[in-house]
């Protein structure tokens, strides 16, 4: 019998994330799409149900406390600091900066419950995992992939998407039959492997530098990292991980990008107007790497901000098709791996609900075909001019050439043997390229 997905999902996340100043009421628009195309109804042949609401729980301090600082949660907890201040208030004002909460995060109203009830959410949807409750669990109001240790950055207050890893990461005290979160081990104590991999149009700097960090002999090969992202000089975010993590010249000469190559902190730099064609071509590069890590657990970031039409206008990418997103969304369903789906970025969003809307369907193994109707709801103005599900590619043209996309494939053919030498010897000393070794030789 099937398990039904887990969807996080109460009408006081939806109130609260709806808060976020960077979404307003998307939340509301996402859930409400969902209800109205009737998924919380869709059963199975043999009549179980596909998808199972699950209330958030609020997240403790102390299970905040296991990523962020104490200076950080302290400030930001206390609804005292959730107004907006004056130039007159220097003190109070150096205050929010040296915490991130200016510009693209300033503090609102509600930020102390949307960072406990984002967070629970997505520690309700691992726990469902963790139980065994089901296979697959989504928070669309997850997926804040830009908050730091220690400060808000990008729209995003709450390291959830680092904090579930860790959650994941624990061994699940009692066996669960069939549960690949015990990973083979009858006293369910083996720490399961966890790829967390990134769809949003910007590269996932606070996720990829949390783990690179923390590298130890002991938790190398544990957590893999990879994003998909637009990259661009002054592009959001500014980080050395977000380029090409190795260069390898036409003589076959390798040159670290990233200081020392870590092969379980990746990135998939893309040009503009990225299309469909685009990602199924580096999907082959997707499956390889997941092949060469076997991970016991998938976080799936779904950022909808690469789509076209959003206001970013750095991507082309569409819902359907083969490479469009729900098509690599079901690639990762197919892996037959435990799966938390988390949302992101999406600043159209319509576009965004309709994203998610379709995702879910896609997830529970009932797509919803994509020229169907939008639903008489309260909500589906907001739909013009097409009033329907699907989002169709602009008139964007693909920067990402024959010859640019062969010299991602030949970086990553050399960086998955890597990856497969480090986890035969999880203990050797990080890869240097030979480039960086010959130079210091001389």
């Amino acid at each position: 019998m099937p398990k039904p997905v887990a969807y996080v999902v109460s009408e006081e996340l939806v109130k609260v994330s709806s808060l976020l100043p960077s979404n307003k009421n998307r939340s509301l628009l996402v859930h409400s799409l969902v209800k109205a195309f009737r998924l919380f109804a869709s059963q199975h042949e043999d009549g179980t149900r596909c998808l199972q609401p699950i209330r958030p729980r609020k997240a403790a301090y102390k299970e905040l406390a296991t990523y962020h600082t104490r200076e950080y949660l302290d400030y930001t907890l206390d609804p005292e600091n959730q107004r907006e201040v004056n130039s007159a208030e220097v003190g109070i004002e150096g205050k929010m900066n040296e915490f991130g909460l200016e510009d693209d995060c300033p503090p609102f109203l509600g930020m102390d419950e949307y960072i406990r009830l984002v967070a629970g959410a997505t520690f309700t949807a691992v726990d469902a995992l963790r139980t065994g409750i089901t296979d697959v669990a989504v928070c669309w109001d997850g997926g804040r992939h830009h908050a730091q240790k220690d400060r808000a950055s990008g729209f995003c207050y709450v390291a959830d998407c680092v904090l579930a890893i860790l959650s994941l990461r624990r061994p699940i005290p009692a066996p669960l039959p069939d549960s690949s979160l015990n990973a083979g081990r009858a006293d369910g104590q083996k720490k399961p492997k966890v790829m967390y991999l990134d769809l949003d149009v910007h590269f996932s700097d606070a996720v990829s530098h949390a783990f690179r960090a923390s590298r130890s002999a002991e938790t190398a090969a544990q957590v893999l990292t990879l994003s998909i992202h637009h990259a661009a000089p002054g592009f959001f975010p500014i980080s050395p991980l977000a380029g090409l993590p190795l260069s390898i010249s036409d003589e076959g000469n390798e040159e670290d990008n990233t200081g020392e190559l870590d092969p379980f902190s990746l990135s998939i730099p893309l040009r503009l107007g990225a299309s469909c064609a685009t990602y199924a071509r580096v999907w082959r590069i997707v499956d390889r790497v997941k092949d060469t890590f076997q991970p016991d657990v998938v976080v799936l970031q779904c950022g909808t901000d690469a789509l076209a039409g959003d206001p970013v206008g750095a991507c082309n990418w569409t819902l359907g098709g083969e490479g469009g997103m729900g098509w690599c969304v079901d690639r990762v369903r197919g892996w037959g791996k435990r799966m938390l789906v988390l949302g992101g970025g999406g600043y159209n969003s319509p576009n965004t609900a309709r994203a998610w809307a379709y995702l879910t369907s896609i997830l529970t193994g009932n797509p919803i075909p994509l020229d169907s109707d939008i639903p008489d709801h309260f909500a589906f103005p907001l739909y013009q001019p097409s009033f329907t599900l699907d989002v169709p590619a602009g008139n964007m043209s693909d920067q990402n050439d024959d010859a640019y996309l062969n010299t991602i494939e030949r970086t990553y053919h050399r960086i998955c043997d890597i990856l497969e030498e480090r986890l035969a010897r999880p203990d050797r000393p990080r890869h240097r390229s030979r480039i960086t070794s010959l130079t210091r030789q001389s």
